[in-house]
């Protein structure tokens, strides 16, 4: 079984603008996130994003990331939620 320790889940949600993916994935790439997946769509005007990202090498702590990411979205109008990977696994166990 793929360890999930480091493996968190970002989602992002909202109306479509210029510029949602360059500022998440530029505030990532500074604070040492690495993107193993992504996927992402446009219905009706509506953005939506996911991404699986590895934050073992994170100088941001899992908390401070959903902070800033929390308030990055606030700043461009989408919804950006962050969960660890493992609460998914557990969820599919019971």
């Amino acid at each position: 079984m793929e360890n999930t320790a480091d493996k968190t889940i970002i989602t992002v949600v909202g109306k479509d603008t210029v510029g949602i993916i360059a500022k998440v994935c530029t505030y990532l790439s500074e604070n040492g996130v690495n993107v193993l997946d992504i996927s992402q769509t446009i219905v009706s005007g509506y953005f939506n994003m996911m991404m699986i990202v590895d934050m073992n090498k994170s100088t941001r702590s899992f908390v401070d990331c959903q902070k800033d990411l929390d308030e990055i979205g606030a700043q461009i109008g989408v919804s950006i939620k962050c969960q660890k990977a493992e609460i998914f696994e557990k969820m599919h166990r019971i």
